[in-house]
């Protein structure tokens, strides 16, 4: 399979950690459980909070994680082999859900509350920096390197 650069504009220089970080999100991108990002408010940088449906899941059963840049929430339920189900329409079913931070954005905590669990992030803002470079007269060469050979 060939691989299509998203990032090849001459531009965007030193990208290929953004590229491989997409190509991750865009696979983890599955239906289960379902989930909202919103905005909050904060009192300097960005917050935002992720709630995931997590109905019938305990505290126990639930891990959130942070790996490499990346926020993994799983969700792991044990069969009950002591009930004899008629009807079964609520599946205990595992799953694992990822999303993709941007450098910077701290997971601050989480909570389960009526069967929700609520991820608040926060981006601090960050110090704004200039930095002047001086423009010389001479170009500065890099030192060659000079193999030396004895005589024989």
């Amino acid at each position: 399979m060939t691989r299509v650069m998203q990032f090849n504009s001459p531009f965007l220089l030193g990208f290929d950690e953004m590229e491989r970080l997409l190509e991750r999100a865009v696979k983890a991108s599955d239906g289960y459980p379902p989930y909202n990002v919103e905005q909050r408010q904060a009192e300097r940088g960005e917050a935002l909070r992720i709630t995931l449906a997590v109905a019938g899941f305990s505290r126990d059963e639930l891990s959130v994680t942070v790996e490499d840049n990346q926020l993994v929430i799983r969700g792991r339920q044990n069969d009950d082999d002591a009930r004899t189900y008629l009807h079964r329409g609520i599946a205990a079913r595992q799953f694992q859900r990822s999303f993709v931070l941007a450098d910077g954005i701290e997971v601050r905590h989480a909570h389960l509350e009526n069967g929700l669990l609520m991820i608040d992030l926060e981006k601090p803002e960050p110090e704004r920096r200039v930095r002047t470079i001086e423009i010389s007269e001479t170009v500065e060469k890099p030192a060659s390197r000079r193999v030396e050979r004895d005589a024989v």
